[in-house]
């Protein structure tokens, strides 16, 4: 069965680059290794305040792809993918939610906060890649796999470095608010000289 894409503009390569089964699994452990080290020991205040905005930035972009390209790749696709969707969703909100208040967390309460934010990660992580992502592999041909990668991966960059739980989280309204409030987002991270990229810790 083919996954339904939007029709977009050619970016070179349609048929190559990673499937989108292998980015997300990857981002996954890249981003569970992140949190591993902020919940760890012997990291002092100024580095896990640094780890905490590159999750929270990393995580932000994942979950707007997700929720652009992934979940209604799955809606349309996988048997019962509506039920999995929606259950997915509701924890993306939880967890963006979280992701605010880690945020806005003082040195003292960030510890809980990462903690908390790092749980509904590994919940996340693990539905993903035990429920979701398997049921895509079986079910679409692996041009459309990746093909969807590659709208995963546009969609990353030009997604919100900052959680925003209120936005809406399903096509076609996000794929128009997420880059509008991403703009913004990139214009604060910029005077706040704030770190997003993993690369830049």
């Amino acid at each position: 069965m083919s996954v339904q894409l939007p029709p977009l503009p050619p970016v070179g390569g349609e048929t190559t680059g990673p499937n989108v089964v292998d980015l997300i699994t990857r981002e996954h452990r890249e981003l569970l290794a992140l949190c591993a080290e902020l919940t760890g020991e012997g990291k002092d205040t100024a580095r896990r305040r640094t780890l905490a905005q590159v999750i929270s930035a990393e995580l932000s972009r994942h979950l707007s792809a997700e929720e652009q390209y992934l979940y209604p790749a799955v809606r349309s696709t996988v048997p019962d993918g509506y039920a999995l969707v929606d259950r997915e969703i509701a924890e993306d909100r939880a967890l963006l939610e979280a992701l605010r208040l880690l945020e806005a967390a003082d040195d003292e309460n960030r510890p809980a906060r990462a903690d908390d934010v790092c749980r509904r990660l590994t919940r996340h992580s693990e539905a993903a890649d035990a429920d979701l992502l398997p049921m895509l592999l079986q079910m679409a041909p692996v041009e459309d796999l990746i093909r969807l990668g590659n709208r995963v991966e546009l969609a990353e960059e030009a997604a919100p470095t900052r959680p925003h739980p209120g936005t809406p989280a399903t096509p076609p309204w996000n794929k128009v608010v997420d880059p509008a409030v991403a703009v913004i987002d990139k214009m604060r991270d910029l005077v706040s000289r704030r770190t997003t990229y993993p690369r830049d810790l």
